[in-house]
């Protein structure tokens, strides 16, 4: 197994409470019927969810997503992956844990529009 393997294997493993919550919600095509993935290396990035048939990437953040550098990192990562042919979309880990109806209206939205 090479390092990004392991790695992608331990983000899954350890993966933090909102992105099990919307995991919870995703997986088996329980969601609007579209198959995700988690943790899936894409170029040099690891992105927390993607629908490859929607090509719809969906990234949760921490308040770290907040500083002047990552927003800037952030903003790379979405470029390349708009580059790629993929939509992203973003939601704050106090969104998933506090306002999940809301997000998944908004989510809802962009796998049928």
């Amino acid at each position: 197994m090479d390092y990004i393997e392991k790695f992608v294997k331990d983000l899954r493993i350890n993966s933090t409470e909102p992105e099990q919550i919307l995991w919870h919600v995703l997986r088996n095509r329980r969601f609007c019927n579209v198959k995700f993935r988690r943790q899936v290396n894409i170029g040099k990035y690891i992105v927390d969810f993607i629908a490859f048939e929607k090509r719809l990437v969906i990234e949760l953040d921490g308040s770290q997503h907040l500083t002047d550098e990552n927003i800037i990192k952030d903003n790379e990562r979405t470029e390349f992956l708009n580059s790629q042919g993929y939509r992203v979309v973003r939601y704050f880990n106090d969104d998933i844990l506090h306002n999940l109806t809301a997000v998944l209206e908004d989510l809802w939205d962009k796998l049928n529009n």
